[in-house]
């Protein structure tokens, strides 16, 4: 195994978590440290020796800092090749000390234009041009130079020092290297992201003209939605997020790829409440969601009666802190994957017993996973839009029958409202104020799903009230909901047809107000 012995560093960091004692540890191996402006006077102030970039170089930092390490001593001394005679040759012609380790890491410009009424001036500022450029160049010649860009390989890369007696080997400096690209090609991304959307005419445009993304491994997966296909799981690099992808697994067998998926899709919808709030889902579509006054055990329990039969194998999301009389009812039946925002230590002991069952930890002191773009991959090409953020002030929408919605059917229409948009279309749900009582999802024909839902109904539709993700292209959706004993409907609006719409529910007295807006979900 071929190892590098580490003589001379280059520290020049805007993270500085960890730098000095990491800077300390490679001291005592006799290395000597080059560096930069804060950095370099933070080292300093630690009592370590530390020679100033400028100083080796010759060349003074200039331009409030633009230029300091874009020099031939610099780019010559990553760039060698130690193997090679004529790079040899020019190095000491030059007077160009080899550079057998970089620290880096980048200016912020990722958190800086994430900040509210940050200027195009200021995110140019915090473009890197020295960083990326040396990360490269070490990355480059990684059989010889190793680049470090993260703080957390500070302890791993001393250790491996400790046991080689100053060496780091090829193996190690690949796997740095590779994580190198993987920065700087994530960096490139966000700034060309943030660039392609500024219209230099003024004002900005919805999407860049290239979008550029990156997702890092977080599981290999046993297989996809089918045994036949194989799959992976990558998350973005955003881990304050509340999302699946930050999930704390406390236990159960690994996720698998259409575990993911359901969820992602529980704790979308379940995070839509602001009352405790239970959701069963299965296959993506929710067959059971309630909310509770009181506490997270009983939004549990009407969830279940929406459809107990279903619920068997699917994927239970509250949205409060599940405790022990919770916990017990959640073990009561099989459920692939419970999710919450945390368990209590009683909890967690009942649920242990069932150690197949995934249970998983989402925050929600984070911002939501509903921020964002929603992407679809289609063959050739992919699908970007604005996630599906919509929050309707129910009362503020169009009342277009003659009767008016009372306070108890406005409440039904906003739960209802709330569901409809994470079922797939076609969709149609029934509901009262804090159940989902049946679901019509992904039907080609709108009224199919009218039907399927009173159907699939186990509990009373009489008294209930009706949400669609659509339009009602005929009245005949009306008329059948008419006959489940639905009182209040809430739509979309917009056919051609809605007079007809709105003529049946008057003669059927149901109240029913247009939104403007319609929830697709493909």
């Amino acid at each position: 195994m071929h190892l590098n012995v580490i003589k001379r560093v280059l520290i020049s960091v805007t993270d500085k978590q960890g730098i000095v004692d990491f800077a300390k540890e490679l001291n005592s191996f006799g290395v000597e440290i080059l560096s930069t402006g804060g950095t370099a006077a933070q080292l300093r102030k630690s009592g370590l020796e530390v020679r100033d970039v400028s100083d080796y170089t010759g060349f003074p930092e200039m331009m409030d800092g633009r230029l300091k390490t874009l020099h031939p001593k610099i780019h010559g001394g990553l760039l060698a090749l130690r193997d090679n005679p004529k790079h040899l040759e020019a190095v000491q012609a030059h007077g160009i000390d080899l550079i057998d380790m970089v620290i880096i890491n980048l200016y912020r410009f990722e958190d800086t234009v994430a900040k509210e009424g940050c200027s195009l001036e200021e995110a140019v500022e915090n473009v890197d041009i020295g960083g990326p450029t040396m990360l490269r160049a070490a990355a480059k010649n990684y059989r010889f130079v190793s680049v470090v860009t993260d703080p957390g390989d500070y302890s791993r890369i001393i250790e491996e020092m400790k046991q080689t007696g100053g060496k780091i080997s090829e193996a190690t400096n690949f796997r740095l290297a590779t994580k190198t690209f993987q920065l700087t090609a994530r960096y490139d991304g966000a700034i060309s992201n943030y660039l392609g959307k500024i219209n230099p005419e003024g004002g900005r445009k919805e999407f860049p003209e290239t979008y550029t993304f990156q997702f890092a491994m977080a599981q290999d997966l046993r297989y996809g939605e089918n045994p036949h296909q194989k799959a992976a799981f990558y998350t973005e690099n955003n881990p304050l997020l509340s999302a699946v992808a930050n999930a704390r697994q406390l236990q159960g067998k690994e996720l698998s790829y259409n575990n993911i998926m359901d969820s992602d899709a529980a704790w979308q919808m379940v995070s839509d409440f602001n009352l405790p709030a239970a959701v069963v889902i299965k296959h993506a579509n929710p067959c059971g969601a309630a909310t509770s006054d009181g506490d997270l055990l009983t939004a549990y329990q009407k969830a279940l009666k929406t459809d107990p039969v279903s619920a068997f194998g699917g994927i239970v999301a509250l949205n409060r802190t599940v405790n022990a009389k919770t916990a017990e009812e959640l073990a009561k039946i099989f459920l692939e994957v419970i999710i919450a925002p945390a368990f209590d230590d009683e909890a967690k002991a009942i649920l242990g017993a069932k150690k197949n069952v995934r249970v998983l930890e989402i925050p929600q002191n984070a911002p939501s996973a509903q921020e964002g773009y929603d992407f679809r991959r289609v063959v050739g090409g992919l699908l970007i839009q604005e996630r599906d953020t919509d929050d309707l002030d129910i009362r503020k929408a169009q009342v277009v029958t003659k009767r008016l919605p009372t306070e108890e059917e406005y409440q039904a229409l906003d739960f209802a409202w709330r569901i409809v948009k994470h079922v797939k279309s076609n969709a149609i749900v029934y509901a009262t104020k804090d159940q989902l009582v049946g679901v019509g999802a992904g039907q080609m024909s709108r009224v199919d799903s009218v039907k399927i839902a009173k159907m699939k109904s186990l509990l009373p539709t009489e008294g209930t009230v009706l949400a669609s993700d659509a339009f009602f292209p005929f009245r005949d959706g009306i008329d059948m909901a008419a006959e489940a004993g639905v009182t209040a409907i809430i739509q979309p609006g917009g056919s051609v047809r809605d007079e007809e719409a709105i003529q049946a529910a008057n003669e059927h007295g149901i109240t029913m107000i247009f939104t403007g807006k319609r929830h697709f979900k493909h």
